[in-house]
């Protein structure tokens, strides 16, 4: 049996695991409606793809392997890996939105390793689309990004993956995307299924079970593999490890099925290499020439992660301690592959891909039932050649036309340089800028309020480039609360003529927790215990109704962005704090005089 090996690359929410499902259900692999790529439940709340994932279809005696892989910016590292196991890619666009940055980040990857990939404009049902228009603008990302005359020459497919249809020309009729199918089995060569020549494999993806440990989800280059064969694992690094395969998987449909061999060509799940790396080579002799290594990008920020010290410690976390913090950690590293962690200390330090990599970490972690306190996110920043440099991000706005002024004007001040302004349709104008992302961190919240929740921002990751100096920000202060207690409305309603307030009434509250935000860039102690002094005497403002404006409520994501430097986001299984790092006065004052 032939066998193809495709990935499907697209920038986030165009429609890439939509059009999967589809396929899985036309080829009949998933029989369920409700079954999606999207298996985890963060993706499924947030609908976003985090993790790349493996799936197979069979259609006309050919086994296509499809990898499903994130759009988004942070999860780069996912997309990259993956584009090196297969031979050609489904690129996805938005009929209407057209290439935006992450298509041209996932494109430009692809383009480099040789791949020619098969254009899908997705969604041509919706009333502004513009297909003809869109395929003029990928044809010319496609001579901007320096493809060579046969990736020019692609085929266009143009879809509506939610209907589950597709066709070559707009005129035509279609029942079903079996014309896409079909171009894939045209376009796309056969893996080359070299089984008499000795075995490597390499992995691209790591799973993990807990029963049989760490999982290599490998391409299989040459030869074959059966269970209980023992195989090297060797790297460019000078690794060479010997270990036994103890299971192994191919795939069918969104399932892993068991196998006893597996062949040259396939996309396989290996079991029982413990200390396997991405991007090792797997061979059962020690002289076959090495596989070329896979790079991953760097991580762009820091942050600590602390044990959970505040007085509301151990209420609702099942796993409190130190040790059970440093062994999720470790587990973590062994399949989260865009991060690194430094266990030097007795706090951790946590080096990711931008907020949204920490972000989801931290949920995941809050969902398992751990409790963890993290620091304020720094760039990395580091040394290029004897120049202290830091990393940038281009940054695409599409925000309404008469908000744009303030948004170049923020950008300006966070060092943003702008490269493009184009009016887009509708009185959206779209602006590209390159900025530190020092200047980004903390910067979306206040974007959303500047553009009415209109404007939409995406980003991705440049590299490191000199450093810029000081980025002036809007500091605020915070508003502190300096006694342990339930929080009253008589009080509240006093503090939120002052600023912003985090809570609601009935929230309990401790010394040194951040109550709210004060727009004045100092810190302010607050009583917001206080109830109101009663007395056998009648005032007259004694019948007003109190009137409390509704609280501005800290998710994980907006408590890394608005979080200062001597503060901690506290994370329980049910609530996310901010706190002071000092809980009281005097310690703060002290800490304050040592700096």
């Amino acid at each position: 049996m032939e066998i193809r090996n495709i990935a499907i690359i697209a920038h986030v929410d165009h429609g890439k695991t939509t059009l999967t499902d589809a396929l899985m259900r036309q080829t009949g692999m998933v029989t369920d409606a409700s079954v999606s790529m999207d298996s985890n439940a963060l993706e499924q709340e947030r609908g976003i793809t985090i993790y790349a994932k493996n799936a197979s279809l069979f259609y006309k005696d050919t086994k296509i392997n499809i990898v499903d892989t994130p759009g988004h910016a942070d999860f780069g590292s996912e997309v990259e890996r993956v584009l090196r196991s297969i031979d050609s890619v489904v690129l996805v666009v938005d009929a209407q939105e057209g290439p935006m940055p992450q298509t041209r980040f996932v494109l430009k990857k692809s383009l480099e390793l040789g791949l020619k990939p098969i254009v899908v404009l997705n969604k041509i049902d919706k009333p502004a689309a513009r297909p003809e228009e869109v395929k003029e603008m990928v044809y010319e990302l496609f001579l901007d990004l320096g493809a060579n005359d046969e990736q020019l020459d692609f085929k266009t497919v143009y879809a509506i993956a939610r209907q589950g249809i597709a066709k070559m020309t707009l005129e035509e009729e279609s029942e079903n995307l079996f014309p896409l199918l079909d171009t894939i089995l045209s376009e796309v060569a056969p893996a080359k299924s070299a089984v008499e020549s000795p075995l490597r494999a390499q992995p691209f993806n790591l799973g993990y079970d807990n029963f049989v440990g760490r999982l290599a989800v490998a391409r299989m280059y040459e030869g074959t593999l059966k269970v209980g064969d023992q195989v090297i694992m060797r790297n460019k690094e000078g690794k060479n490890e010997t270990a036994r395969v103890v299971k192994l998987f191919t795939f069918r449909g969104l399932s892993r099925v068991e196998a006893t061999e597996v062949e040259a060509g396939d996309i396989v799940m290996i079991a029982g290499l413990l200390t396997i790396e991405i991007g090792d080579t797997i061979s059962t002799t020690g002289d076959v020439e090495l596989l070329p290594a896979i790079d991953i990008d760097e991580p762009t920020i820091s942050l600590n992660f602390v044990v959970n010290d505040s007085p509301f410690a151990g209420r609702e976390g099942k796993f409190v301690t130190n040790k059970q913090l440093r062994e999720r950690l470790q587990k973590e590293l062994e399949i989260n592959v865009g991060l690194r962690i430094d266990f030097a200390d007795d706090h951790y330090k946590v080096y990711g891909r931008g907020e949204l990599h920490v972000a989801i970490l931290l949920e995941n972690m809050r969902r398992e039932g751990y409790e963890v306190q993290v620091s304020q996110p720094q760039v990395i920043i580091k040394d290029v050649d004897g120049v202290k440099s830091e990393p940038f991000e281009e940054v695409t706005v599409e925000c309404p036309l008469e908000v744009s002024g303030t948004v170049i004007e923020k950008m300006g001040k966070r060092k943003g340089i702008m490269m493009e302004m184009k009016e887009g349709s509708g009185g959206f104008t779209r602006l590209i800028f390159e900025v530190p992302t020092r200047g980004l961190l903390g910067y979306r919240g206040e974007f959303m309020v500047d553009t009415r929740g209109e404007g939409t921002l995406y980003t991705r990751v440049l590299g490191f480039r000199p450093f810029v100096g000081e980025i002036k920000k809007r500091e605020a202060g915070s508003m502190v609360s300096m006694a342990t207690g339930k929080a009253l409305a008589f009080s509240l309603n006093n503090l939120q003529e002052r600023g912003v307030l985090y809570i609601s009434p009935s929230t309990e509250v401790y010394e040194g927790m951040v109550v709210g935000n004060v727009t004045k860039g100092t810190d302010m102690a607050v009583n917001p215990i206080k109830g109101k002094a009663m007395s056998n005497m009648r005032s007259s403002g004694a019948d007003e109704a109190i009137k409390l404006v509704p609280p501005l409520e800290i998710s994980i994501e907006r408590g890394l962005e608005i979080i200062l430097e001597d503060e901690y986001l506290e994370i329980t299984p049910h609530n996310v704090r901010l706190r002071k790092q000092f809980l009281t006065e005097t310690e703060r004052t002290k800490a304050g005089r040592k700096k």
